[in-house]
């Protein structure tokens, strides 16, 4: 749950961007020759997106990555609060038992005791750490469904055929000629409607 594995996964995410249109709907003419190999169409216009800065500038990426940062640090504080409890109370059992304190049967009671609560501790770290995983998911989908929605719309005026995702060295050479992350990034931005009061998650409880 650590952000830069969440970034990661996010800026993963983000690069399933491509928006691709036809510039030419009619038949293509047939060569004379009967084995002619097809021919790239002609004026084929590409561009690319630095997905990098769509995942720090984007206004969406921002408030949605602040909300999983705080989600997931209510569940660490919370699994740390129910670890420490567990642990005085183990070491306070095995104190009592230094000292004579329990018969037997009082002894095996509170053990079994333990036993359960180490057993619902780690039910519910896998129950929050689920719903993490969920949540991340559910937020790289709107993110990847709301640049596929833009790119769908930007492109019905800039008629690229194809459009790159850029990140790192995905890409050998890319001529900064072609690149549209500035313009993507402010119609993203200008499309976004964030919430009127984002919810601050509140702490996790069992």
């Amino acid at each position: 749950m650590k952000k830069k594995n969440m970034m990661s996964s996010l800026a993963m995410t983000a690069m399933v961007m491509m928006a691709m249109t036809s510039c030419n709907q009619s038949s293509p003419k047939m060569d004379s020759k009967a084995d002619a190999e097809p021919k790239a169409p002609a004026g084929l216009k590409i561009a690319y997106v630095e997905v990098d800065s769509i995942m720090s500038q984007y206004t969406f990426c921002k408030d949605y990555s602040l909300i999983l940062q705080k989600k997931g640090q209510n569940i660490q504080n919370t699994l740390a609060a129910k670890q420490q409890q567990l642990q005085a109370a183990a070491a306070n059992f095995q104190q009592k038992i230094q000292q004579n304190a329990y018969t037997r049967e009082q002894a095996e009671a509170i053990q079994a005791g333990l036993q359960k609560q180490n057993n619902d501790l780690q039910a519910l770290n896998q129950r929050l750490s689920t719903e993490f995983q969920t949540e991340t998911d559910k937020y790289n989908v709107a993110l990847r469904d709301s640049i596929q929605h833009f790119l769908n719309i930007y492109n019905k005026d800039k008629k690229f055929s194809i459009i790159f995702s850029k990140q790192g060295d995905n890409l050998l050479y890319a001529d900064k000629a072609y690149d549209i992350t500035k313009e993507v990034v402010a119609g993203l931005n200008k499309a976004y409607k964030p919430a009127k009061k984002a919810e601050t998650p509140k702490e996790e409880k069992k």
